[in-house]
């Protein structure tokens, strides 16, 4: 390379550049502490537009469906200016409806199944306060009973609640606090999606104009091209995530009936749409499942444990690949290795954000592949005889 002024200011700012680089991180490996902090203020200032950006992007899955097949034919202005709002109304309808039908449906099981299990506990401690020690003795624990300080147990109780009623009274009072902070978040984020959704195609207009303007032509299209299958793939994640919970649930029903465990419906009903949280979802329609089921046979709780966690590690392995492969284009070798890693990453937000994730890569890593192999390895053309 010939050292001409062009090449020699480039090489200048390259190195610059590189300097510059170096002395960022070093500074970032020196305040770490600081940088995280600050990262998280940051991301608590602006977690409400995040919920709101990433309720948009779960609504706009069904709200792109509802628009696509409302009156698709209409020409009037009229019809035309309703049908997003309209595929929005019915999209937050259909979530809230079936949020409030699982709640409708389980919490008052929950509740009932709690209150019977107190009274047990309370009839269980009454029949031993009313026995007298001989009999007491005769009982499968009973001289474990009999040495226990009941009363004294009593007394520390009430000590501990009188040291520790002023730390619960501030705890309750910042739990309310906590949780209308959180309600005024939420609905900061629904007005926020709103915006987003009613808007997207010009958001997304603009977008495009700031990458094009703002970054390298060849970069920006690729970076452009990216979001666009990145965008398409959540869509079909989201689709098919609900499609295998939906999978899920039946399954959960018909075994639980075929087996004769009761509380079929609920509990298969609640375990499908737990399965929508990664991880977490399964164990929660695990607990509580079991949960109402003790109240009428431990023994078939028990047994409604083994069925779930057989059932679920079936279709995690065998049904979930296959389902969002075919939504996705991933294989299902690499969809069973991509939650795994996103898992093992991140839990279970590694876990939910780790199928489009992959299936983003994959089709850019496919797509690179092909043009840097029609380059190497060009057609040949047929010889002419």
């Amino acid at each position: 390379m010939e050292f001409d002024p062009e090449n020699r200011k480039k090489l200048t700012k390259w190195l610059i550049g590189i300097i510059a680089a170096c002395i960022l991180i070093f500074l970032g490996v020196q305040n770490v502490n600081v940088i995280a902090k600050a990262v998280s203020w940051a991301v608590g200032l602006i977690m409400p537009l995040l919920l709101g950006f990433a309720f948009a992007l779960i609504l706009n899955v069904p709200m792109r469906f509802f628009e696509n097949h409302l009156w698709p034919k209409a020409v009037h202005p009229a019809a035309l200016k309703l049908r997003r709002p309209t595929a929005y109304g019915i999209s937050l309808i259909m979530i809230l409806g079936i949020l409030a039908g699982i709640i409708w449906l389980v919490i008052p099981e929950l509740v009932e199944a709690v209150k019977l299990i107190a009274q047990s506990v309370i009839d269980f401690i009454g029949r031993l306060s009313a026995m007298d020690a001989q009999e007491l003795a005769g009982r499968p624990f009973g001289k474990f009973l009999l040495g226990i300080d009941w009363e004294g147990m009593l007394k520390a109780a009430e000590n501990w609640l009188k040291e520790q009623g002023g730390n619960i009274m501030n705890t309750v009072v910042d739990t309310i606090g906590s949780v209308v902070g959180g309600v005024v978040d939420l609905f900061v984020a629904i007005v926020f999606s709103i915006y987003i959704l009613f808007s997207k195609e010009r958001l997304k207009a603009l977008a495009a104009r700031l990458i094009r303007v703002w970054l390298p032509e060849r970069f920006g299209e690729w970076l452009i091209h990216a979001a666009t299958v990145a965008s398409a793939n959540f869509r079909s994640f989201v689709s098919g995530q609900t499609l295998e919970a939906v999978i899920l649930g039946t399954l959960c029903i018909i075994g639980m009936l075929l087996i004769g465990i009761p509380y079929a419906p609920m509990v298969g009903t609640l375990v499908g749409v737990t399965a929508l949280i990664p991880v977490v979802g399964g164990l929660i329609g695990a607990v509580v499942g079991a949960f109402m089921i003790l109240t009428v046979s431990p023994i078939k709780a028990v047994i409604f444990l083994v069925f779930l966690i057989v059932l679920q590690q079936l279709e995690g392995n065998l049904i979930y690949p296959r389902v969002m492969g075919s939504r996705v284009n991933l294989p299902a070798m690499w969809i069973l290795a991509a939650v795994t890693v996103g898992g093992g990453v991140a839990g279970p937000v590694g876990m939910l954000l780790a199928v489009p994730t992959a299936a983003t890569l994959y089709t850019l890593f496919r797509e690179a592949t092909q043009r840097r192999e029609q380059r190497l390895f060009p057609p040949q053309e047929p010889e002419k005889q």
